[in-house]
């Protein structure tokens, strides 16, 4: 009967024109296509020489990789020697036949004269003069004299002291000290248990020694660690199918609103006393901490605690000999802190401190005295500061990418920008060019290769001084091959949000025979943040599954919605706290209806939208909160019920309620040994997240689940629920399990996810059933 029906439909669909074929070959070209072969290199990895500004890289191109030698304080580059006469050289040494494109040449280094290459082929030794061309062949035989061993190191099992005094190790979840001098061992502590443990793996069960985690202090009479007690916190499960024997998988897992959460604790303990310090780091029920130390040599401990409403956050500072805890200030941010870029640095001993910052509503860098006094802004404007690049304490500067800096451009793309700790907000922008950018600084910091591009910019690479003067270009890929594929780069375009106010950025992807004549169902990738987006960064030939897709016959495209991106200001990505869900949506459909007003040959009545984990749960809610207008949707590793989802993304993004409550309490007093009756605060947590799993009774299109079975991110639960709601509701779907795929899908069930995404929307947005003729994937890739 449903064959009957699949064919009815198809000849239906057929002879009144509404069929178009898809064009499938063409997609798994593009899919299989070779980015790496067909771009070469794109990007610049240079190899600084010990202090030294000078560096080297390899970059490859068709006729095969070639090696340079930049100085920039004399401005120059050069090709590190002749690919021709290094073949020949190494064939007479090794007897074997060289491909001068691919130069077996491993382990490159440069000797303390800056001149001197160092590398290997095979056993072989060389050495090869950049400016004098002379090449050198080491005795193979010869062995690199054996340095003198390290005074005091006996090669003993754990944490070394910084004087070699002591070594500090776990055992059976405990501490232990043994002195060197004598092997004398001292049991620290005695309260070590699974789950509660001194050790780093805090779940292993043998009795032998293992890593502590210790921390020295320089002084080597006292070290700290950290403790985690996680015996309250629940598991997961997933079966792995594919072994020998199915086996059960067990891993904890705190999810969205669970009573019982990690504790954290810190300890001090006094190597001459060995004595135990707890420091009293608690201040909120189930709060974090992270724990900080200015400079390699440990001398201070600061750390930061945050409550698990993720909205207040102290930075403290401990006295490393008594245990006591001092607050050097304390931040309100509602209603969260920005994770992806929250930052914090202790400079000079701990008597600066940088701190990141959205109090203004656009995150910027602030200095501190080590007092935890405010001294001023280190940048400051409507836009957003980034990634920390580089510290330069000596001249007291910083280098930082920068978001939205030029009025009217995408905010997405990361500028490099220089600013004065003590400059009171001005900040210079060193990189000019539209783009995404990413610096590598030479050691000194006066000097930054500067690689860029944009999804719809080819790469380039250049050296520039820090002051953003551009040096030298540098090597940049030759794309001739790529662009004679029929590969096209996507268009961005700028739509508004719902709201009708807020700009939205993105990027259209076409197929290689686009024809604007014609007329194409629109497919919509999705990701909706918070902690980032869809939209690609850099340039990319695949752009994730959207080159490919487009093939098929479809117009793909990515942009951003209210709630998304951290790049931009506090107000766009915490526009979904409290409404995790449905946050996004308005903007997608918003945004489908503009594009398909603006150019002809989008059809808005044949609507597509697909996306993977968040994507995956904000595509189900699309076609299900707007079932006339997407079709189709496929929705891989989706986590469509958040509250069985990780704790971090439902609280931070969804928030949790605070509910305290008091109650009284009788005990007895230890002196006059009276029943005495006191009143006890306590705090409970509750978040309630809406789901996908709701919505189930509104789909009318064509939905399309995808899980691996071995996802331990997004347990394959939250799929299994959503086709169970789907089921009870008694609606059509496809479900797909990927065996032994965890959350990113790999290999050929990769392959086989990718191929069905298009064979479900070009049966329901192009209406060519074809594929269902493909019952072996060999079949297929001979079309």
């Amino acid at each position: 009967m449903i064959k009957f029906f699949t064919s009815a439909l198809l000849c239906f669909l057929v002879l009144t024109g509404v069929c178009q074929k898809a064009n499938f070959k063409q997609a798994e070209r593009f899919m299989k296509m070779d980015a790496k072969n067909l771009t070469g290199s794109t990007v610049v990895y240079p190899n600084y020489l010990k202090k030294s500004d000078k560096f080297w890289y390899s970059y490859r191109k068709a006729d095969g990789t070639r090696y340079f030698f930049v100085d920039p304080k004399a401005k120059s580059q050069r090709e590190m020697f002749d690919r021709d006469f290094m073949a020949a050289e190494i064939s007479k040494v090794t007897h074997k036949p060289v491909n001068k494109s691919e130069l077996p040449i491993t382990g490159i280094s440069f000797k303390e004269d800056q001149k001197t290459m160092k590398f290997m082929v095979d056993t072989f030794r060389f050495e090869y003069n950049i400016y004098t061309k002379q090449l050198v062949k080491i005795d193979s035989a010869r062995k690199k004299p054996t340095p003198p061993a390290k005074p005091k190191r006996t090669g003993l099992f754990g944490a070394y002291s910084p004087d070699s005094t002591y070594i500090v190790y776990a055992k059976g979840h405990n501490l232990y000290m043994l002195r060197v001098k004598d092997s004398v061992e001292t049991q620290l502590t005695t309260d070590g248990e699974l789950k509660y443990s001194y050790a780093v793996s805090d779940s292993d069960t043998s009795t032998s020694r293992k890593s502590a985690r210790v921390t020295w202090f320089e002084n080597s009479e006292r070290f700290y660690v950290r403790r985690t007690d996680r015996r309250k916190i629940k598991s997961l499960f997933i079966v792995n199918s594919l072994s020998q024997r199915p086996a059960l998988n067990e891993y904890q897992y705190v999810m969205a609103g669970d009573e019982n959460v990690q504790q954290e604790e810190l300890y001090l303990f006094d190597t001459l006393n060995k004595k135990e310090i707890k420091v009293p780091v608690e201040k909120w029920k189930d709060q974090t901490i992270r724990l900080f130390t200015p400079g390699k040599k440990v001398e201070s401990l600061y750390f930061l605690r945050k409550k698990r409403t993720c909205d207040e956050i102290d930075f403290c500072r401990v006295n490393p000999e008594t245990g006591e805890v001092k607050v050097l200030f304390n931040e309100i941010s509602k209603p969260y802190f920005n994770n992806e870029f929250f930052h914090l640095s202790l400079l000079n001993d701990g008597k600066d401190i940088i701190w990141w910052s959205e109090r203004t509503g656009h995150g910027h860098f602030y200095l501190y005295d080590g007092e935890g006094n405010l001294k001023n802004a280190i940048s400051s404007g409507a836009w957003t500061s980034g990634k920390m690049v580089k510290i330069d304490t000596v001249g007291r500067t910083i280098y930082f990418e920068g978001y939205g800096q030029v009025k009217g451009e995408c905010p997405y793309f990361a500028r490099i920008n220089k600013a004065r700790l003590d400059g009171n907000g001005q900040v210079e922008i060193l990189t000019p060019e539209q783009a995404t950018h990413e610096a590598a600084f030479s050691e000194s910091g006066r000097y930054f290769v500067d690689n860029y591009s944009r999804v719809d910019l080819e790469p380039a690479s250049v050296l520039r001084d820090n002051k953003g003067k551009k040096i030298l270009d540098l090597a940049s890929p030759d794309l001739t091959a790529l662009y004679e594929t029929g590969w096209r780069m996507p268009e961005p375009f700028t739509i508004k949000a719902a709201d009708g106010v807020t700009d939205l950025y993105g990027y259209m992807w076409k197929p290689a025979d686009f024809d604007s004549t014609k007329m194409y169902p629109i497919i919509s990738y999705v990701y909706p943040g918070p902690q980032t987006e869809a939209i690609p960064l850099k340039f990319s030939v695949k752009s994730a599954y959207n080159t490919a897709l487009s093939q098929v016959g479809f117009i793909v495209v990515t942009f951003g919605h209210r709630g998304g991106s951290p790049l931009r200001d506090k107000w766009y990505h915490t526009f979904g706290y409290n409404n995790l869900r449905d946050y996004p949506l308005a903007d997608d459909k918003f945004g489908i209806e503009q594009l398909a007003d603006r150019f002809s040959f989008i059809d808005k009545t044949k609507v597509g939208i697909f996306g993977h984990s968040g994507g995956g749960f904000m595509s189900t809610a699309a076609i299900c909160t707007y079932p006339d207008f997407y079709t189709a949707a496929v929705s891989s590793a989706g986590n469509h019920d958040n509250n069985i989802y990780n704790q971090w993304w439902g609280e931070t993004h969804h928030g949790i309620r605070e509910i305290k409550s008091f109650e009284k309490k009788t005990v007895k007093d230890s002196v006059t040994g009276k029943d005495t009756t006191t009143t006890v605060e306590k705090v409970k947590f509750e978040t309630r997240i809406p789901t996908n799993i709701e919505l189930a009774k509104n789909l009318k299109g064509y939905l399309m689940l995808v899980t691996g079975d071995a996802d331990n991110n997004v347990h394959p639960a939250n799929t299994l629920r959503m086709a169970d709601a789907l089921l009870r509701a008694g609606k059509n779907f496809d479900l797909v399990i990927l065996p032994g795929q965890s959350h990113g899908f790999s290999g050929m069930p990769q392959e086989f996810y990718q191929r069905k995404m298009w064979f479900h929307f070009a049966k329901y947005l192009l209406g060519d059933f074809s594929s269902d003729q493909f019952r072996e994937i060999d079949a297929f890739m001979r079309l």
